[in-house]
């Protein structure tokens, strides 16, 4: 039966650096293994195999302290540096180890007047103290670091996403890509200051809401055997293949063909179905490419916060409704898939 896993990680940034342009990063992801994804961009912008028989949806307990027990498993998922967060916001990337010099490592934007210390649970092999650098209502959440590249680690990319964990029992965060560093808060500044309008708008629209991941997953040969029992020409096409003596290669050819089309319509059918069922407790959804030939469904959903438990729930719900599907369900991560904030900073680059 299938089978739907929560996962409670946060969707993996791709790599940034200040001074110059970031590279391809690598977005996943918490319940699932979004995705989570492109040149080095901070971001606004996250299979289990079916056995024949169905498991219960239940969610793991993982690192964040949000995780709730009896819900779908929440699993870390890192985003590595070719990922869906890279989509969000793109920043100069600084020189890899510039021997000896400081900066600021930048893990988000949040909205706050007040300056914030959220304690020692940076990134780092000593975890660095995060605090805030404001601007007006708004703020960059940040900690201390040597001027370099940090290579995408799934231990790096984990203290990156635990931050935003952090950060978003409280606050709307809009989280930047792994690996963004900044040679200094006057320069975090002028992001805030030529940035500020679209962060602003951004914060309110995305206020108290959080993304879950979800990707359904099937057994191809499972659903052909369902669909042969109710096609009588797939049926019968098949019978013509095993008895037919001498070269069976057109038939073969139109009885693929015939099972490409039966199938992409019961994707199509159980796609919409599930999208449908999951409307009435999510504010907005959205679609990305299925990954490989099990993959039905890639999709994320923008989830008021106070609605989290009826969006588990119907998870839950349909989990149970369709046999042979696998569900991997993942979240809350930030709302990386909704949200796009393309940015240059030319004084960064110019200061190299």
């Amino acid at each position: 039966m299938a089978k739907a896993d929560k996962t409670d990680a946060r969707k993996k940034p791709a790599a940034k650096q200040a001074g110059k342009k970031a590279a391809p990063a690598a977005r996943p992801a918490k319940k699932a293994t979004a995705a989570p994804p492109a040149g080095k961009k901070a971001a606004a912008k996250p299979a289990a195999k079916s056995t024949g028989t169905k498991k219960k949806a239940t969610r793991k307990p993982a690192a964040s302290p949000r995780a709730k027990a009896g819900g779908p498993t929440r699993e870390p998922e890192p985003r590595s540096a070719n990922g869906p967060l890279s989509d969000l916001l793109a920043f100069p990337e600084s020189p890899a180890r510039v021997g000896g010099r400081s900066g600021k490592y930048v893990y988000c934007i949040i909205h706050t007047n007040d300056p914030c210390r959220f304690g020692p649970i940076g990134i780092g092999s000593e975890p660095a103290e995060v605090h805030t650098v404001n601007y007006k209502d708004v703020a960059a959440v940040v900690s201390d670091t040597p001027l370099e590249v940090y290579d995408p680690t799934r231990e790096n990319v984990l203290a990156h996403e635990r931050v935003n964990e952090v950060v978003m029992r409280d606050f709307t965060v809009i989280p930047m890509s792994f690996s963004t560093v900044f040679k200094t808060s006057e320069d975090i500044v002028e992001l805030l200051r030529s940035a500020y309008e679209a962060f602003r708008d951004v914060l309110v629209k995305m206020q108290d809401k959080l993304e879950f991941g979800l990707k359904v997953l099937w057994e191809p040969e499972t659903i052909i055997r369902e669909i042969e029992k109710d096609d009588d020409n797939l049926r019968l096409l098949r019978q013509e293949i095993s008895h037919q003596k001498g070269s069976t290669y057109f038939a073969r050819m139109q009885y693929g063909r015939l099972v490409d089309s039966l199938l992409q319509d019961r994707s199509e059918k159980l796609v919409s179905e599930i999208i449908d069922a999951l409307s009435g407790v999510c504010v907005a959804s959205r679609t990305n490419k299925p990954i490989g030939d099990k993959m039905i469904l890639n999709g994320a959903f923008l989830v008021a916060r106070d609605r989290e438990p009826d969006f588990d729930s119907k998870v839950k719900e349909i989990d149970a409704r369709y046999e042979n599907l696998i569900f991997k369900y993942t979240g809350p991560w930030p709302p990386y898939n909704f949200v796009n904030i393309r940015l240059k900073l030319e004084r960064a680059s110019e200061a190299e």
